[in-house]
């Protein structure tokens, strides 16, 4: 099995996009993440649905959890709100990391191993500088379980 065996059409997001409209991305497409591309269209990064969270939740209920139990219930359920002006370049790592991105003939454990290594739900797919779409840790895995 290879990755353009798995591959799906998958959505991308540039740097400039608004961090909670690929907040509602990921939500109305249960996406585990999304792909953001540069300006030519080719993958830059992958962005966890995870970093999204962390750009939200504020400081201090990061460092120290039981402050997120003192907020009231009405504001809790808002805290998505503190991202309306942020955009996704700001919840991308600092430093570059390696990107999991790989080619059509990428076997399912190069995926896996690849997934595993850099801590990401999806993998890009990408063949002569152009992204193909991604394959997903829950594609992998159904395919993997099934054989």
């Amino acid at each position: 099995m290879r990755a353009r065996d798995l591959v799906a059409p998958f959505p991308a997001v540039s740097l400039d996009t608004p961090v909670l409209e690929a907040a509602r991305l990921l939500a109305d497409q249960d996406l585990p993440g999304l792909i953001v591309v540069d300006e030519h269209g080719r993958p830059s990064s992958i962005l966890p649905g995870t970093q999204v969270l962390r750009l939200a939740v504020p400081g201090y209920c990061m460092d120290d959890p039981a402050l997120a139990r003192v907020v009231d219930e009405a504001h809790a359920d808002r805290f998505l709100d503190a991202l309306a002006d942020r955009k996704v370049r700001a919840a991308l790592p600092p430093e570059p990391r390696e990107l999991p991105i790989t080619g059509p003939q990428a076997t399912a454990l190069e995926l896996a191993a690849l997934m595993a290594r850099t801590h990401s739900p999806l993998v890009a797919i990408v063949e002569d500088g152009r992204l193909l779409g991604a394959v997903t840790l829950q594609a992998l895995l159904d395919r993997l379980v099934a054989s």
